[in-house]
């Protein structure tokens, strides 16, 4: 089993940055891909960014492209989301996921093990 982890949420203000952490225990996640999903109130669960189980390769939803990174330190078994300029529509309870497969994956039904998630507030 895979226990996730996410730390590093908080309250900031438009414009501001923030990294995301998900660390695993429980095994390696070093041949998973990892994702990090967000839920805003009253709407769906949304993919946010994959990453493959190298990091060679990954995969942003538009609304975040070039503002949004994932990244991965498998020595550290750790999954990283830096989030610069953030909007108000950013916020919401994010969500890190780890699929049992090497290549990337935007749909959460690939995934396998959920974290419990990490507030992000963003006020204007």
């Amino acid at each position: 089993q895979v226990q996730l982890a996410e730390s590093g949420g908080g309250l900031v203000q438009a414009g501001d940055s923030l990294r995301l952490s998900c660390a695993a225990s429980g095994r390696t996640v070093s041949r998973y891909a990892m994702g990090w999903f967000r839920q805003a109130p009253g709407k769906g669960r949304e993919f946010v960014a994959s990453i493959n189980w190298t990091g060679g390769r990954t995969y942003y939803t538009d609304s975040v492209k070039d503002r949004f990174t994932i990244s991965r330190d498998n020595a550290k078994n750790t999954v990283y989301l830096q989030m610069n300029n953030l909007k108000p529509e950013d916020a919401a309870v994010y969500f890190c996921a780890a699929a049992r497969q090497i290549e990337i994956a935007t749909n959460e039904r690939i995934y396998d093990y959920w974290g419990q998630g990490t507030q992000v507030t963003v006020s204007s």
